[in-house]
């Protein structure tokens, strides 16, 4: 049994020599129940989800992809690497976005709207983005994170509709 339900049954055994009533036995019993029904579903999600991660970013060319159908997507690459000093020619914006959203945020690669949530983030209209956690602020000399929310920034609605649906398209068709 594990730790999680060995404390739950101490809390719940009745005092020495009392009993609960059958309907709060009942009631007890049907919420331990739930409770171990749900952490087994959510450790299989997770599960299900980390295996889908590996599978998406066992190739590391996607970032590629999205370049060849949006040439004119800003690249954002002329930061230079901390170890060798010389110019990080395939850290580019792309690569970043997917790996902010994949690794930073654990969202879905799948769902326009995960993406759209991942370009609110680089907007600035939703969750906050943490300069000292985004790709490339351990091996770049300059944390491209302010870079990238402007190269975002730039683009217009339909160009930011494009990209999203070109990430969709990509990942959907690895999927299948």
């Amino acid at each position: 049994m594990s730790n999680k339900l060995q404390s739950l049954a101490k809390l719940l055994k009745p005092e020495k020599g009392k009993t609960y009533p059958p309907f709060k036995r009942g009631l007890i019993l049907v919420l331990t129940a739930a409770i171990f029904n749900f952490g087994v579903v959510s450790f299989e999600l997770v599960n299900h989800h980390q295996a889908a991660l590996a599978q998406f970013t066992s190739s590391g060319n996607i970032w590629r992809q999205v370049y060849q159908k949006l040439p004119d997507f800003p690249k954002e690459n002329k930061y230079v690497t901390k170890r060798k000093r010389k110019v990080a020619e395939n850290n580019t914006l792309a690569r970043r976005m997917i790996q902010y959203h994949l690794r930073q945020k654990g969202r879905a690669p799948n769902y326009r709207l995960d993406w759209k949530l991942t370009l609110a983030d680089y907007l600035g209209a939703n969750e906050i983005m943490y300069d000292n956690q985004y790709p490339g602020h351990d091996t770049l000399r300059k944390n491209p994170l302010e870079g990238d929310r402007a190269a975002i920034a730039s683009l217009s609605r339909s160009e930011r509709n494009a990209l999203v649906q070109v990430l969709v398209d990509i990942f959907t068709s690895r999927s299948q």
